[in-house]
């Protein structure tokens, strides 16, 4: 079942027991305002009988017959209230007791009008006087205690059932709540988890996790995404595939195709010439042959390092030492070029495990990139430190070189690409990002054209356990 169509269900459920414990409150407030109608009509009755009972002490102690008439007219008039208010009051006390009000008034004033027939008051009518009065005055006031019990009794119950039905009402909110949060939290944190998979280029199907709600529906939709991804993924890691293999191929024709077409001009020029060649001549031919066949062989040599790097032999190294090291072979480089160069090596780096042969032929490549790149008086700028997260060192080449324009930065790395021209195999740069990721290290690339371009390699501190690993 859908969640909307749950939230629904549960909303109507609380509405219809909200409504059935409104009509209940309501039907209990009608029956309190009704008994209390009840009980001020009693209290007016009572306050007659009591204001008929004094005349009746007064009629005994003075023989007073106008006394009597007073207690005929609270009679008429209690009477006539009773059948004004009988719709008030057989609600309240039911239509019995009403009677039987009526039936002690009746009683009283039959005994009133007999006595005002007498000429003298005797014992036996004062008996039938007070008995009458009383029972009529001792009904009133239980009725009227009777239904103030009553009216408490229910407001009381009313309280406890509403109390009751809140808390009711409540907790069944907040269970209902809490399953269909939970379900709803439950299938976030699938979406979530598979989201950030997908993000990290593992597309992960969210197993086990089945409903007929929005959220299966939303997961499905993800699965099925997530499964597209994956097929488009392969399709982009093939397409790269082919595009560097015709990188590669084209890159390898063209650099190859110069020494062979010299080694064709020279064997055909050898050939016609031979007769007429000096062997000095001969040996000469042939040293220009083997010139463009180690030309050759290089440029395999180059390609067969890129394609397959070779294992490195890593040891725990001064990364200082190894970039002074670096600075010593390319230094007469670097002062032909008139080239300011600043150095700025942080000291109590930890040690590298790396290979310092590979490490020095990355470093090479990169300076010598950063002077072809800057023109005379331009500056380098080569650093060592520590690096962000404390667990590795950042080593830094930065020239204010011509800079690389943004449509070529993300394919500096890629084999045989070369902004250069015929200067450049565009070997150089791939090869040394094959090296720093062999030594499980990043090499990252900042450039603005005309402003200069900066290279950074992160490398991981040495730790014992890596050598160990690796031995």
């Amino acid at each position: 079942m859908k969640i909307e169509n749950k939230l629904i269900i549960s909303n109507i459920i609380n509405g219809a027991f909200i409504i059935l414990i409104g009509f209940f409150a309501f039907q209990n407030m009608n029956l309190v305002l009704t008994k209390l109608r009840f009980v001020e009509i009693a209290d007016d009755l009572n306050a007659s009988f009591l204001e008929m009972r004094l005349s009746e002490k007064n009629y005994f102690l003075y023989q007073d017959k106008s006394a009597l008439a007073e207690i005929r007219d609270k009679i008429s008039y209690t009477m006539k209230t009773l059948d004004a208010a009988k719709k008030d009051i057989i609600p309240a006390i039911g239509e019995t007791d009403l009677n039987k009000l009526q039936s002690y008034l009746q009683s009283y004033s039959y005994v009133i009008a007999e006595t005002v027939k007498v000429p003298r008051l005797n014992a036996e009518l004062e008996a039938k006087i007070r008995a009458a009065g009383k029972k009529l005055k001792e009904f009133s006031d239980s009725i009227t205690r009777l239904e103030r019990k009553r009216v408490n009794d229910i407001i009381l119950s009313s309280k406890s059932i509403l109390v009751f039905s809140f808390w009711a009402i409540l907790a069944s909110a907040l269970i209902i709540s809490h399953f269909i949060s939970q379900k709803i939290v439950r299938s976030l944190r699938e979406i979530e988890k598979l989201t950030k998979s997908i993000s990290e280029g593992n597309f992960n199907r969210i197993e086990g996790f089945r409903t007929r709600d929005e959220l299966g529906s939303v997961i499905t939709a993800i699965n099925s995404m997530s499964e597209e991804l994956a097929h488009r993924e392969e399709q982009i890691i093939q397409s790269k595939k082919l595009a560097s293999l015709g990188i590669l191929t084209a890159g390898v024709a063209h650099e190859i195709t110069n020494p062979l077409n010299n080694i064709s001009m020279i064997a055909q020029t050898y050939e016609e010439l031979y007769a007429k060649l000096s062997e000095k001549d001969r040996i000469e031919f042939m040293g220009k042959v083997d010139a463009e066949t180690e030309r050759i062989r290089k440029i395999v040599k180059n390609l067969l390092d890129f394609s397959k790097p070779k294992d490195a032999n890593p040891k725990e190294e001064d990364i200082n030492a190894v970039i002074q090291k670096t600075l010593t072979l390319v230094q007469n480089m670097i002062d032909v070029s008139n080239i300011e160069t600043t150095v700025k090596l942080e000291t109590g780096l930890p040690h590298l495990y790396i290979d310092e042969h590979q490490i020095q032929q990355v470093l090479v490549n990169l300076v010598t990139n950063a002077v072809q790149a800057t023109p005379a008086g331009g500056k380098l700028f080569i650093a060592s430190r520590i690096g962000k997260d404390g667990d590795s060192v950042d080593i830094t080449v930065m020239d204010t070189g011509k800079g690389i324009s943004p449509e070529f930065l993300p394919h500096i790395f890629d084999p045989f690409f070369t902004t250069k021209g015929d200067g450049g195999t565009g070997l150089g740069l791939s090869v040394s990002y094959g090296i720093i990721k062999n030594h499980n290290g990043e090499i990252r690339v900042d450039s603005k054209t005309g402003v200069g371009t900066t290279f950074t390699i992160e490398l991981p501190c040495y730790h014992q356990s890596e050598e160990k690993n690796n031995g």
